[in-house]
């Protein structure tokens, strides 16, 4: 049985991961909004999604374009923890993971770093 929260617990949640990234790298988050979802549809057990144009990727022709998303899948998340405590790591490590790859980091290094 997948453990539940209230949909506003769990968006403090992920608040409180993005308030402990050091605030440099906030300031350089750039054209990014951060959202809660339940579910991947395609992917049900994703427990985050980086979707957009890396800022090491982007080029002198890259503007207007829509935000960047990075969106944390509550159920999964929830999925796979057995109490709060659990659920609070398992968020804060899928914030810095998808927050890395807005900065250009591969899963292979983000492994390598200990965030796989």
């Amino acid at each position: 049985m997948s453990l539940h929260l209230p949909r506003r617990q769990f968006e403090e949640l992920v608040a409180d991961a993005l308030d402990m990234i050091p605030p440099e790298l906030t300031a350089a988050m750039d054209n990014v909004v951060v959202l809660v979802e339940s579910r991947h549809p395609d992917d049900p057990e994703l427990l985050g999604l980086y979707e957009g144009v890396a800022l090491t990727e982007r080029t002198s022709s890259y503007g207007g374009v829509l935000p960047d998303r990075i969106t944390i899948y509550q159920d999964a998340i929830c999925d796979i923890c057995a109490d709060v405590e659990e659920v609070v790591h398992e968020v804060a490590v899928t914030v810095v993971h998808e927050v890395a790859h807005h900065f250009g980091i591969s899963d292979e290094q983000l492994h390598e770093l200990g965030w796989g």
